[in-house]
């Protein structure tokens, strides 16, 4: 008996000490008062202590006081319905009380909020909306919002801002600003050589991305739509931003009762670190800014007038001196190290220069009707002047480091020289005035626009290729030397565009279940090719009532786009003035569900089924970011995949992205074919055998191969996190997977596409720490930082696994004229440093 009660007076005993000793410590007190960015009271909001599960809420006048441990560090987490969280941090005294303020802005980024108020982006097919303000945040070798894109499309080069969705090209996506159209340089050859893209991401208000079965509003593009809006100000503030590879300062303010506004920007970048790594060793000079503004006047309580302006100028010079490349190739009979060593003379410089100015007049005459009016001049000017010679020897390369000749060509298999010259210019301007509008009546919302742009292009190309190999120019002519490649080419062009679109919009049902129907056509008409083009589309969801809340959607309609610049230039240079519009039939089909996730946090999964059937396709090769057209309707393709994308908050207040495609893009060329030859014995040959005499051919048509976009499997992730203890420390990592992709061989008609670009494997990784918070109360009077809102400082780790990811391929030959394929490698590992400020 009592050697039972011994052990359960012992307990107690620790117990009672237990008590003693926690009542014993020493505290303090937080109190103040909670409001909203008007000043108005909030009751109810939350009041935790950091990485404690109990706390407590402001009574109804906002107020609140809580308890918490002397003598330590600790923070107050601050979230109420439809608010920004807000955390504070401390570091009190024995029974010290601090009394603060706390003011909460409104959340733009709530999935609640998306739920319950905005479902726009859920009954819309193809429709989505990311946060802007993860942008900066977002590790990537190129700060902009297009890097958010490509976690849902997927990339293979993360030096440009373009890129391919669905199986579409480059030139098959639109991008709006304010609702003006914008444009990108057209000569670009490589990522090396770009710029800054037009969208600068302090500006930026909202996205919206429609990677397909858009609505009929938007313009005459086969592929996606970007819709960016920027910020309508309506206090003093602004933005800077300083990295190692760009830097940015942006400001905003307001007038008198919020009717006028502005906001500026300027960005500089320079990829010289960047490219410093890069296969081609030489004297990289990279440089891109510009200059954005947009002015805002309401003049009149139902008039209001908007000025948007770009003014844009990258410069690209190269001066190299040497390229070492490497491949391996392995074969039952047959592996080796391959390499081939370059050595340069000459330069390479490049600009272009890009300005817009848009104008545009919004009136509202009654509540449910907006009546707009838009004037816009965009115009390129791009000059490209290449003078580069190269010298090089093709064999074996040395990997034993125990050797002299570690690194070297030791068993040469070829050698030569080649010369690439080009003098090229091109100008485009182009002029929009275009009306459109929209009336609510009911259950209807009727949408319409009309529009006609004047496009003109300047155009001057003069490029050669030289090659010389073994003493022989190739091609090889017995007393005549003649150029590998050639191209020459003036063109002058005046282009009319008209189109005009009507929409309607109809909303049956409740907020608990709903039917919407969206359908109307755009007709299109240029006087380039005389042709009229004419695209019906609709648009349908369903929210069946019921436990799960999910939304179904479908959307089925016609896509064409009228041939623009590249299109219309064959391989030769001549420019095809009848060249049709590349038509398609697209059918999108899938569903939308919020559901309650890991942690109790919502979550979002969207998946969506699509087909494309495309005609009068104009078929393309693609080097880099370079695309070269066939210049002829000589095609018929189709697109077919499976997209899923999940995204909510894994943690509170951090939005994380999952996306994963299927895809498989096919086209087949008309009259595509080539021969197989016979001997005497009907037995196949090569074709110029010396040995072998032909008496028979077969012919053989290629069918349906790969395009170059065929890329079958992509994955993105976005995923941020932060301390347990301190969310004022984050973490952000940037995951992307492409399968292979399909590469041409020039002049191969039998093996087009045949050859393989590895698949894209990127991982890129950010840390960033708040460095001042957005307590100014804390502040002394005379501090420099006493008017900003928070400095953020980042590091970066771009490549993090450090994988030589492929963009093309140099095709060498050997003495016995066989053809290999030399990789031409992105970027490797990089650090990077940036810290940003806010006031």
């Amino acid at each position: 008996m009592m050697k039972g009660i011994r052990p359960f007076r012992f307990t107690l005993f620790l117990l009672l000490i237990s008590t003693v000793s926690f009542a014993q410590k020493k505290q303090a007190f937080v109190s103040g008062h909670v409001v909203d960015d008007n000043e108005n009271a909030l009751p109810g909001v939350s009041v935790l202590i950091l990485g404690r599960s109990a706390g407590i809420t402001t009574n109804d006048s906002g107020y609140f006081r809580i308890k918490a441990e002397a003598g330590k560090a600790f923070a107050l987490v601050f979230s109420y319905s439809g608010m920004q969280s807000r955390q504070l941090n401390f570091l009190l005294s024995e029974n010290e009380e601090e009394t603060v303020t706390v003011r909460l802005e409104k959340s733009t980024t709530t999935l609640q909020e998306v739920v319950i108020t905005d479902q726009r982006d859920r009954k819309e097919t193809g429709l989505i909306r990311p946060n802007p303000k993860t942008i900066l945040n977002l590790p990537s070798a190129i700060t902009g919002v297009e890097s958010l894109i490509k976690i849902f499309v997927g990339s293979n080069n993360e030096l440009t801002s373009q890129y391919s969705v669905r199986g579409g090209s480059y030139d098959e996506n639109l991008i709006y600003v304010n609702d003006f159209e914008v444009f990108r340089p057209y000569l670009v050859r490589s990522g090396q050589q770009e710029g800054l893209s037009f969208i600068n991401p302090e500006m930026v208000k909202s996205i919206s991305f429609y990677n397909g079965g858009f609505p009929t509003r938007y313009g005459d593009k086969m592929s996606s739509v970007l819709d960016i809006q920027y910020k309508k100000p309506r206090r003093s503030g602004g933005s800077a931003y300083i990295g190692i590879l760009e830097q940015g300062l942006q400001m905003e303010g307001s007038g008198r009762k919020n009717r006028f506004s502005y906001i500026l920007g300027v960005r500089n970048r320079s990829n010289r670190n960047l490219l410093s790594r890069q296969d081609t060793r030489g004297n990289y000079v990279p440089s891109s800014s510009d200059f954005q503004a947009l002015l805002n006047w309401s003049f009149h309580p139902k008039w209001q007038a908007e000025l948007l302006s770009n003014i844009s100028l990258t410069r690209f010079s190269l001066v190299p001196r040497y390229s070492q490349l490497t491949t391996s190739v392995f074969s039952p009979l047959y592996s080796a190290t391959l390499g081939v060593d370059v050595y340069f003379e000459g330069r390479e410089k490049d600009r272009y220069t890009t300005n817009m100015l848009g104008f545009s007049l919004l009136h509202q005459p009654v509540k449910k009707m907006k009546l707009k009016w838009m004037l816009s001049r965009f115009s390129n000017d791009e000059e490209e002047n290449i003078d580069i010679t190269g010298a090089y020897l093709f064999g074996d390369r040395d990997f034993d480091k125990r050797n002299p000749t570690y690194g070297l060509i030791v068993n040469p298999l070829g050698s030569g020289v080649y010369q690439n010259w080009a003098r090229n210019r091109l100008e485009i301007g182009n002029w929009n005035l275009s009306h459109k509008g929209n009336l609510e009546q009911g259950k209807h919302a009727l949408q319409w626009g009309l529009g006609v742009d004047r496009t003109e292009i300047n155009d001057r190309l003069h490029e050669w290729e030289m090659q010389d190999s073994s003493g022989y120019s190739l091609p090889y002519q017995p007393g005549l030397l003649q150029v590998f490649k050639s191209l020459r080419s003036d063109a002058d062009l005046s282009v009319y565009k008209y189109s005009g679109y009507i929409q309607d919009n109809l909303l049956l049902g409740d907020s608990l279940r709903s039917f919407t129907l969206s359908g109307g056509f755009r007709f299109n008409y240029n006087s380039l090719n005389r042709e009229l083009l004419l695209s019906p589309r609709l648009n349908a969801s369903w929210k069946p009532s019921g436990k799960k809340d999910i939304i179904y959607r479908i959307a089925l309609g016609a896509y064409q786009q009228p041939p623009f610049y590249r299109e219309l230039r064959r391989y030769n240079g001549s420019i095809n003035r009848e060249l049709k519009a590349q038509k398609s039939w697209q059918a999108v089909s899938g569903f939308d569900l919020n559901f309650i996730g890991l942690n109790n946090r919502p979550m979002r999964w969207t998946t969506e089924l699509y087909y494309k059937r495309m005609t009068d396709v104009v078929p393309y090769d693609m080097d880099n970011v370079r695309i070269r057209y066939f210049g002829e309707n000589m095609a018929r393709a189709y697109a077919a995949g499976l997209e899923m994308r999940l995204h909510g908050e894994l943690v509170p207040d951090a939005e994380s992205w999952i996306s994963i495609g299927f895809m498989k893009t096919a086209e087949d060329i008309s009259g595509d074919h080539y021969y197989r030859y016979k001997n005497a014995a009907g037995e196949f040959i090569s074709a110029g055998s010396d040995d072998q005499v032909v008496t028979d051919s077969v012919r053989f048509d290629v069918g349906w191969l790969r395009r170059p976009t065929d890329r079958r499997i992509t994955f993105g992730m976005f995923f941020q996190d932060y301390l347990s203890t301190n969310k004022n420390i984050r973490m952000f990592l940037n995951l992307l997977y492409g399968s292979n992709l399909p590469y041409n061989i020039p002049g191969a008609v039998r093996y087009r596409n045949a050859a393989v670009i590895e698949p894209y494997i990127r991982a890129d990784i950010g840390f960033s720490a708040l460095l001042l918070d957005e307590d100014r109360q804390r502040r002394r009077s005379h501090s420099p930082f006493r008017n900003f809102d928070n400095i953020w400082a980042s590091l970066e780790l771009f490549n993090i696994i450090d994988r030589a990811n492929i963009i093309s391929y140099q095709f060498v030959k050997d003495f016995s004229n066989t053809v290999y394929l030399m990789p031409n490698r992105l970027t490797p590992r990089l650090l990077n440093l940036k810290l940003i400020a806010r006031w």
